[in-house]
């Protein structure tokens, strides 16, 4: 911890990139003075101070927004992990490929929108709060999860089965827009200054563990049912939990209490009435960094945990049941490595962490491919689990680092407007555009050379920008 005494009760700064125009630093005054533009939060008085919270209050806002994180991506996950089995129930099967590569098209279909939710929930974060918009983003995921559950399939109604997948898919991307800018601002405005990577890390974690609940819950189908159990009726059940989950974590967010930054901010009268507009005046540069940082953090995220359990079964003809163990087993290593390299952040610094994750990753991205299909199946599932160690070196700082970019009066928007940008040029269609290399080229590591191209364009962003963690002494 920081020697100096008054360190927790600083306000989260908002160190700027070294993309920043220089007339950043130019101090404003009055009562609508930027604080993006004073190297700071907005502040509740002349001393600049927000009280810092009780330990105990840090720790259940974390654990309450890592929790709601938890919900919100294993309804995204869910469709990822049964993707194969959705695309045989909602297309014409009678090509295997084609009911495959429509399956990940409404996979992607949903990430057009979360620019559109990131405005929207981020915008409406900045203005009336984070704890309001984080309960509704995470029940109207869980509503429309349960609702896919309910669909009839192609057999049954035809072409309206895709088309009302389609619609509730659209849904489920608007609300996640507003999911990880909220959550990750949320528990960046609660943290010590000198632990802000190491708990933020948990909210990374948080989706992980949403990722491995929905891999875990279809691995325990696969082992139960049959395959045409699962074709029939099977795949129906887990997109049905999720509205119960989702009730669960309505009322753990619920139950939060608004951050000290946020409070702060709206006690001194100093939200923004137009926060988006503010965010693209003073703060475009940052909002590039995130897409930038963004861009490695989903590729790698959707290739390594969506993509690859179908590419262990379609590509290289393992089981199923194997690409859901894989799944499982990388997802367990991950999540518990991710607060490590958050903490690891707080004491070296976020750039040395993040890039040691973009150079590893574009020299062993091919080869890790290559070695899944080089052997048997315990080979494949090292390979995916030492993908996984190599995206933990990402996961753990990243969401720190983004948050450090702005100040608190935009925090919310700016991060989820760079962020979900970035998730629908190159996330949500990662599974297809690397489903469609490996067809086109029938190079089976072909997923490799897209990891690895993500790497290389995230790693020059992060070499550009300045560091933000305080590190210690």
């Amino acid at each position: 911890m920081s020697t100096d005494p008054s360190a927790s009760r600083r306000p989260l700064s908002a160190p700027r990139p070294a993309l920043t125009s220089d007339s950043a630093s130019e101090p404003a005054s009055g009562p609508h003075a930027d604080p993006g533009r004073t190297g700071g939060s907005a502040r509740a008085g002349a001393s600049g101070e927000v009280p810092a919270p009780s330990p105990a209050l840090v720790r259940r806002a974390t654990v309450g927004a890592s929790i709601g994180s938890v919900v919100e991506w294993f309804d995204v996950a869910l469709y990822g992990y049964l993707a194969v089995v959705i695309g045989e129930v909602f297309f014409d099967s009678a090509d295997p490929t084609a009911a495959l590569l429509s399956s990940f098209a409404v996979f992607a279909s949903a990430f057009l929108v979360r620019p559109l939710g990131g405005i929207f929930f981020g915008a409406m974060g900045d203005r009336i709060g984070r704890q309001k918009v984080l309960a509704a983003v995470i029940l109207t995921a869980s509503g429309a999860t349960f609702l896919i559950g309910l669909l009839p399939g192609y057999d049954s109604i035809g072409l309206f089965a895709p088309v009302l997948l389609v619609l509730l898919r659209l849904v489920q991307g608007f609300s996640a827009g507003g999911e990880m800018g909220g959550a990750s601002a949320f528990v960046a405005e609660y943290a010590p200054r000198q632990r802000r990577g190491y708990l933020v890390s948990f909210v990374e974690m948080g989706c992980i563990l949403g990722f491995l609940l929905g891999a875990a819950t279809v691995l325990v189908m696969n082992t139960v049912l049959t395959e045409a159990q699962m074709h029939d009726w099977g795949w129906r059940i887990p997109f049905l939990v999720a509205g119960p989950l989702g009730v669960v974590g309505l009322y753990i967010r619920a139950r939060l209490e608004e951050t000290p930054e946020f409070a702060a901010l709206r006690a001194s009268g100093r939200v923004r009435r137009n926060p988006l507009k503010e965010t693209l005046v003073r703060h475009w540069r940052a909002v590039l960094v995130v897409a930038g940082f963004a861009l490695f953090q989903n590729v790698a995220i959707y290739v390594i945990l969506t993509y690859v359990p179908t590419h262990l079964s379609v590509t290289l003809g393992f089981s199923s049941l194997l690409g859901s163990v894989s799944a499982v087993l990388m997802m367990v290593v991950l999540c518990a490595l991710i607060p490590v390299t958050g903490r690891l952040s707080d004491r070296v610094g976020r750039r040395p962490v993040l890039l040691a994750s973009c150079v590893s990753s574009a020299a062993l991205g091919v080869p890790l491919f290559l070695g899944m299909g080089a052997g048997g199946a315990v080979l494949a599932v090292v390979c995916h689990v030492l993908l996984g160690v190599l995206l933990s070196l990402f996961l753990g700082p990243v969401l720190a680092a983004a948050n450090e970019l702005f100040s608190t009066d935009v925090r919310y928007g700016g991060f989820s407007l760079g962020y979900n940008v970035s998730v629908s040029l190159f996330g949500g269609t990662a599974p297809f555009v690397v489903t469609l290399l490996v067809a086109e080229t029938g190079f089976a590591a072909a997923p490799g050379l897209y990891l690895a191209a993500a790497a290389v364009i995230t790693g020059i962003v992060v070499l550009m920008v300045r560091e933000t963690a305080p590190l210690r002494a």
